[in-house]
């Protein structure tokens, strides 16, 4: 957990950095993304009492990656080292709690993000164990999203240059199908994604 912890923080550092150099100085309001991805969440989830929903436990998942992105900028934004952060993460994610009610869950989450303008990492470890989504799940979601991320800014996505379908096949697919075939407790796995990707785009698309 420590390693994946210190891996998720340096590719959301270098990210944040690809978007602005000086985005420590910029006083980008994290939270504010935080809580209208809590919306987004709820809806995936379901709330509305006048017809019949099922939580889309995959979604849900793909929203809490999300999250994750925007939280580990909060906490890199404190100033305390990797391994501090790493170490604060570790004992909130120890022993979550959830309710038993995950709309209540995701509420308090979210009224506790707007009240302090900060991560509630408890809240959030919370919100995973009411999906049962572990953190390895957590850490593979992210990574894989981080590095298309990447992939596509290296590749021309601001430029337009970018393609989007490789082969006939979106990228997301791709990354997906590549992902099951790396060993994603290897330290060097974002690394070997990124290269496996960069391999395909060119054979695909040239």
């Amino acid at each position: 957990m420590k390693q994946q912890l210190e891996t998720m923080l340096q590719l959301q550092g270098d990210m944040n950095t690809k978007v602005h150099s000086q985005w420590q100085e910029q006083e980008f309001e994290w939270y504010r993304a935080i809580w209208v991805e809590c919306a987004e969440l709820l809806d995936h989830y379901g709330w509305k009492w006048w017809k019949k929903q099922t939580p889309d436990v995959d979604q849900i998942a793909l929203e809490l990656v999300d999250i994750w992105h925007f939280g580990l900028s909060l906490l890199l934004l404190k100033g305390s080292s990797v391994e501090q952060i790493s170490a604060q993460v570790a004992k909130e994610f120890s022993d979550p709690k959830p309710s038993g009610d995950f709309a209540a869950d995701l509420e308090d989450f979210t009224e506790q993000t707007l009240a302090s303008k900060d991560f509630d990492i408890a809240g959030f470890a919370r919100l995973m164990s009411g999906i049962n989504m572990d953190f390895e799940t957590l850490y593979i979601g992210y990574v894989g999203k981080n590095v298309l991320n990447f992939f596509r800014q290296d590749n021309g996505y601001k430029d337009g240059s970018y393609q989007k379908q490789w082969g006939g096949i979106e990228d997301n697919e791709h990354l997906v199908a590549i992902v099951g075939q790396l060993d994603t407790s290897s330290a060097t796995f974002k690394d070997d994604l990124y290269t496996q990707m960069q391999e395909t785009y060119k054979r695909l698309c040239g």
